[in-house]
């Protein structure tokens, strides 16, 4: 699991056959739409395993996330995508937008989710990348919050003036049925190639990628709207030690810097005594423990870099393409 998170569970076809037979099936599908859709959630329940991060806050995924299943003789291949941002338009923004549209230019299928019943301008921006001769499948998310569901065949009419959509799929991606659906549906668009990755592959990212991203993902779930969008996290010493007896997990050492604009920001996540900065640390070990299968010693330190969200060199720097 160093290079990249793996999982030894069976794999299971959507129609419920185990095993590869036949010939393989292989292919890239992007997963595009507007901020706080449901994107991340969407790309775990399909993985299976929590590998993207998510909260309540507009772009918190921030880099292309690579998810596989392997289910038979079919390997899916998933791109969550960071949301298309159209509101700043600082070097942050701009690095995150290029990322959506390398993602959708070389994909076997596009997932464009949207909210079941809703489509706003943020949505049309996102659709106007979409070119016509990559197959695009409308997803409506969160069919869970539509309380009347006589109101969506109307609006999946109007839908279908708006982009040749290859197929319609209302579901909720945290309903299980709905996703196993979901790859019977995306399968068919997939080209006859070998897998890209091995049949236990999750995704590609490693664990210090994922180690900065749940710590950003407790730093936004903690602080809410109170702190800044723009807030980040590096990875100053990533430190793998083996275990030292049979029967013990290996320890992961681990420090990282919460970058923050503002002195009020540093305060904000430092918490009264501290009391944030540690509970921030102690659920990203705990999460990180679990998914990674180690003992994690987890220091966090906390600096401020005014505008840095506005300098395209320190973005780079701060590991964003």
């Amino acid at each position: 699991m160093n290079d990249a998170i793996n999982s030894a569970a069976d794999s299971q076809g959507p129609a419920g056959d185990t095993g590869a037979s036949g010939p393989q099936h292989c292919g890239l599908i992007a997963i595009v739409g507007k901020p706080n859709v449901g994107k991340s959630t969407l790309l775990n329940a399909l993985v299976g395993q929590k590998i993207s991060i998510t909260s309540r806050k507009a772009q918190t995924t921030r880099h292309r996330i690579t998810g596989m299943r392997t289910l038979g003789a079919t390997q899916f291949v998933f791109v969550d995508t960071p949301g298309f941002q159209t509101l700043h338009a600082n070097a942050l923004n701009k690095s995150l937008n290029k990322t959506v549209q390398g993602a959708v230019g070389d994909v076997d299928l596009i997932l464009f989710v949207v909210e079941a019943g809703s489509f706003t301008p943020a949505d049309e921006r996102v659709l106007k990348l979409l070119g016509k001769g990559i197959p695009t499948v409308l997803l409506a998310n969160k069919l869970d919050n539509v309380h009347r569901r006589g109101d969506i065949a109307p609006w999946l009419q109007t839908m279908q003036a708006k982009h040749p959509f290859a197929e319609f799929v209302p579901m909720s991606a945290k309903n299980a049925k709905d996703v196993e659906r979901l790859f019977g549906i995306c399968e068919k668009y997939l080209p006859e190639q070998p897998w890209f990755y091995a049949e236990d592959e999750l995704t590609d990212r490693s664990e210090k990628f994922l180690a900065g991203e749940l710590v950003r993902e407790k730093l936004f779930r903690l602080t809410g709207d109170e702190l800044p969008y723009t807030s980040t996290v590096i990875i100053d010493k990533f430190e793998e030690e083996p275990p030292q007896k049979k029967g013990q997990k290996r320890l992961l050492r681990i420090a990282a810097t919460i970058v923050v604009e503002r002195d009020g920001h540093k305060a904000m996540v430092i918490g009264d005594k501290g009391e944030r900065i540690k509970r921030i640390g102690m659920e990203t070990r705990v999460e990180l423990e679990k998914l990674a299968d180690a003992k994690v010693f987890l220091e966090l330190w906390v600096k401020v870099r005014s505008g840095w969200a506005d300098d395209e060199a320190r973005v780079r720097s701060f590991g964003y393409e």
